[in-house]
């Protein structure tokens, strides 16, 4: 008569479209009538380079000797129109990232890093600061939708100008900056009231359109007399039409961000839902350089979710020119590092998965503007790191490429690749592993 009480339960199980994660979502939006902001980039699993491999050299391919043959790293961006355009010395540049979002020690830090190994760093929203422009040999200066920190003398101090159209976590969308962050310094140079939420513009003021690009690429050439090349920044949605568009207006350079792209603070919901994963954005965007004869004429550069060395070698090989990293130029500095863990559960959250940085409290001292907090990151040590890191990200893509038999990384190429899924396959249109078959190609 009891038998049903002994007899075995089912165990309880989690519904995979309400999860513990949105269920909690639910709760906390009941709770406050408020969505939820953050910073980072989209932490759901998306297609990436990881599901791409490379064919190294056997007997029907040539492999290089690592200790004997060189491969080169250099790359040349903004020959098009610049009359000085930019060399560098490695293919990863680091993204733009505002003083404001990050302290003045984590800025000289990224400056100090990328001068020591020959490669650029970017100012972001809000200006230049001294600092920044003192300790990067190559700094290239953002001109955004907000305009805050527009100084045409600091355009002209700039080696480059990356006019941002759009940013892989947030396309059509616009950054937040919480009033705890903006202090007296950042107040003035972004001209803004001291410790009063900053909400930066989605578009242009001046401009609606490709045309209107145009002249305005136009006005910033004169401002500059020539000299500086003008990247224009794409957040990775439409790639093909919009690298045509950019092309069309004048750019030297693209740089298209795809949507595991970080972010200073957002909606959670914009970063997971818009955008799509940069795997899927660099063949369409290459696509559109070589069918207008203008691959390698105008340089692409991609970011979102970049590394190590095998994301670098992946993403050239599928015809970008370089890369760009701005998350792991930030975990490369100290930026949530585990030794920090007992002050990051203080927080509410643990090391590696705290992306409050608009809340100013980065027990790094790295993504705050809390002169206390800014003071414990060491720019030259920090610097140093983020320089070791870099060294090793060229020095990975250079054992790929050689093992592929190229005397430059950017000679790789697709052919280089396979994939392990039919997705990876389609988007990034290289082979299946272990057939030639490219899906959607019709063969």
């Amino acid at each position: 008569m009891n038998d049903h009480v002994n007899a075995p339960r089912t165990l309880p199980r989690f519904s995979a479209t309400f999860d513990p994660h949105s269920a909690a979502e639910i709760r906390r939006a009941a709770a406050t009538g408020i969505y939820d902001i953050r910073g980072g980039g989209a932490k759901r699993k998306v297609p990436h380079f990881d599901d791409l491999l490379f064919l190294g050299a056997s007997i029907s391919r040539y492999p290089l000797e690592g200790y004997r043959e060189k491969c080169a790293t250099s790359v040349t961006l903004g020959a098009r129109f610049a009359k000085k355009p930019i060399e560098l010395k490695i293919p990863v540049t680091i993204a733009g990232m505002s003083f404001g979002s990050l302290s003045a020690q984590a800025k000289e830090a990224l400056g100090r890093g990328a001068s020591a190994v020959g490669t650029s760093t970017t100012t972001g929203d809000g200006g230049m600061t001294p600092e920044e422009r003192g300790h990067s040999s190559i700094l290239v200066y953002q001109y955004l939708p907000s305009r805050y920190g527009m100084n045409p003398d600091d355009l002209r101090k700039a080696d480059a100008i990356e006019v941002v159209v759009g940013q892989g976590a947030k396309p059509g969308g616009g950054g937040m900056l919480l009033g705890q962050k903006i202090s007296p310094r950042v107040a003035k140079m972004r001209t803004l009231p001291e410790g009063i939420d900053q909400r930066s513009a989605c578009r242009h003021p001046d401009w609606t359109g490709p045309d209107d690009l145009e002249i305005k690429i136009e006005e910033l050439r004169e401002i500059t007399d020539w000299e500086k090349p003008i990247y224009v920044k794409i957040g990775a949605s439409r790639p093909y039409y919009d690298a045509a568009l950019a092309v069309k207006s004048g750019a030297d350079v693209i740089v298209l961000d795809g949507m595991q792209g970080g972010t200073a603070a957002t909606q959670e919901v914009f970063i997971e839902h818009v955008g799509i994963p940069i795997l899927a954005a660099i063949r369409p965007a290459v696509q559109a350089l070589q069918d207008l004869g203008m691959h390698r004429k105008v340089q692409l550069i991609v970011s979102g979710g970049i590394r190590n060395g095998a994301d670098v070698a992946k993403a050239l090989a599928l015809g970008a020119d370089a890369v760009s990293i701005g998350t792991a130029a930030l975990i490369a500095l100290g930026d949530n590092d585990p030794r920090l863990e007992a002050e990051y559960q203080a927080l509410g959250t643990t090391a590696g998965a705290y992306d409050d940085w608009h809340e100013g409290r980065d027990p790094a001292g790295i993504t705050t503007q809390d002169t206390a907090l800014a003071s414990r990151l060491d720019p030259v040590a920090a610097g140093r790191r983020l320089a070791n890191y870099l060294s090793v990200l060229t020095l990975e893509t250079q054992t790929i490429a050689r093992a592929c038999g190229k005397s430059h990384v950017h000679n790789l190429e697709p052919e280089d690749l396979v994939a392990l899924t039919v997705e990876s396959a389609a988007m990034a249109g290289v082979p299946l592993a272990g057939t030639s078959w490219i899906p959607g190609l019709g063969k």
